[in-house]
């Protein structure tokens, strides 16, 4: 009997698919990611109060670090192809370590721009959601879906681990201490990385999840940058890709550029306090991570087209009520919008990436890329472009209203990418 129970327990252990593993590690990995790159949200009035730096400045910053992590995007995929993931993220956390460690002898905006803005942007870009597109294509054929959810989800989960940790810090403590424990968080993801982040299924001597066995993959030569240029020349000849990347433009400009960076400024405006606001903010990344899981089950089912722009409409509505909701308390109403809106903060992803599987094959991890680019781009904007309209009217009035009916625009172009013609 003994020796039975030793046997169901060995084959129970081998059930577990060497790919949930990489996907949990990745999943941890970009938890970190998530957490690194929303930290300057609640430093801005920190900074501003020591250094005097207005927040159009502090702003710019911060857009610099969304452009990097949408930018490098594409070319860390290229690079993955070439290198394997385990270098790149290894690396890129390395990277967001010192970026954040080094701020604390910063003297001046230029530093804040470099280290948070470049460094912490890089290195953050190089674990962006152009990572969860190469993770599923070359990890699982079955649940694809589900598990895009799930890794996209770990962004709320890193925003929910990090935001009410480095607000209380920062005002228990001084920003620095904040800054000090983000890099050393990334340095401890370091080891995970190396050790269990296998690149293919071959390299370990297993198949996909779902897959058939496969040789070897030929490794890939010449230049990544050039790869990732190509790969954008090529889908920019398509209608898809715009439509992709416009709608998702202004997916980043109504949640990390506006939302993320913005609404512990905006409700202090309204007496809220900065504690408050930012477990608020993380609230959403609570049920954030129920609905884009469920949006990854749903786009193994549904016509992602239409998921999209379903997604797209109801954000729009909730951001155009969002300046009523505001109170020097927590209001019923205000409830209610964390909900709803966390349900929908990046539900977006997996069926774009769906949609990037579906039109550029296996160039769909580098494609994903630039449109993620553009996802960083429009948050940019509208970092940068809220902090002005706060600056120049003392109120956020205006910048929810303008996210709002961009939000059904997408909706229109996201409905709008044609379908393949199967032959």
């Amino acid at each position: 009997m003994k020796l039975i129970g030793v046997t169901q327990l060995q084959q129970r252990t081998h059930r577990l698919h060497r790919a949930w593993v990489v996907a949990a590690v990745a999943f941890v990995t970009l938890i970190g990611a998530a957490g690194f790159r929303s930290v300057p949200s609640v430093l801005i009035d920190p900074l501003h109060a020591e250094f005097g730096w207005a927040r159009g400045t502090i702003g710019a910053a911060v857009s610099i670090n969304l452009v990097l992590f949408g930018l490098i995007s594409p070319f860390a995929a290229a690079l993955m192809d070439r290198l394997g993931m385990r270098r790149v993220v290894a690396w890129a956390l390395t990277l967001v370590a010192l970026g954040s460690g080094l701020t604390v002898f910063m003297t001046a905006s230029w530093q804040l721009q470099l280290l948070w803005g470049v460094l912490v942007g890089v290195g953050t870009g190089s674990m962006s959601m152009a990572f969860v597109a190469t993770v599923t294509g070359r990890w699982f054929v079955h649940r694809r879906g589900l598990v895009s959810g799930i890794l996209t989800a770990a962004g709320a989960t890193g925003q929910l681990i990090f935001l009410p940790l480095v607000a209380a810090l920062a005002t228990e403590y001084g920003w620095r201490t904040a800054s000090i424990v983000v890099a050393l968080a990334a340095l401890a993801v370091v080891p995970l990385v190396v050790l269990f982040l296998h690149d293919h299924p071959t390299d370990v001597g297993t198949t996909a999840y779902g897959g058939e066995p496969e040789v070897s993959a030929a490794p890939v030569t010449g230049s990544s940058a050039a790869r990732a240029l190509r790969t954008l020349r090529d889908a920019a000849r398509t209608r898809t890709f715009w439509l992709l990347a416009g709608g998702f433009a202004i997916c980043g400009a109504s949640t990390n550029g506006l939302v993320g960076t913005h609404f512990v400024t905006a409700a202090h405006d309204h007496g809220m306090p900065h504690t408050t606001a930012a477990s608020l903010l993380a609230l959403v990344g609570i049920f954030d991570v129920a609905g884009t899981i469920l949006s990854g089950w749903l786009t193994d089912r549904v016509n992602p087209r239409i998921l999209l722009g379903a997604y797209y409409t109801l954000r729009g509505l909730s951001l155009m009520i969002l300046p009523s909701l505001f109170a020097p308390g927590v209001e019923p109403s205000m409830w209610v919008f964390i909900i709803f809106y966390g349900l929908d903060w990046i539900a977006t992803v997996p069926p774009t990436v769906a949609l990037c599987r579906e039109k550029f094959g296996d160039a769909a991890p580098i494609a994903f890329g630039w449109v993620f680019a553009s996802h960083q781009v429009g948050a940019a904007l509208a970092a940068f472009g809220a902090g002005l309209t706060r600056d120049l009217q003392g109120s956020y009035d205006l910048a929810w209203l303008v996210a709002g009916g961009l939000c059904v625009l997408a909706a229109v172009m996201s409905i709008a990418v044609p379908r393949l013609r199967v032959p």
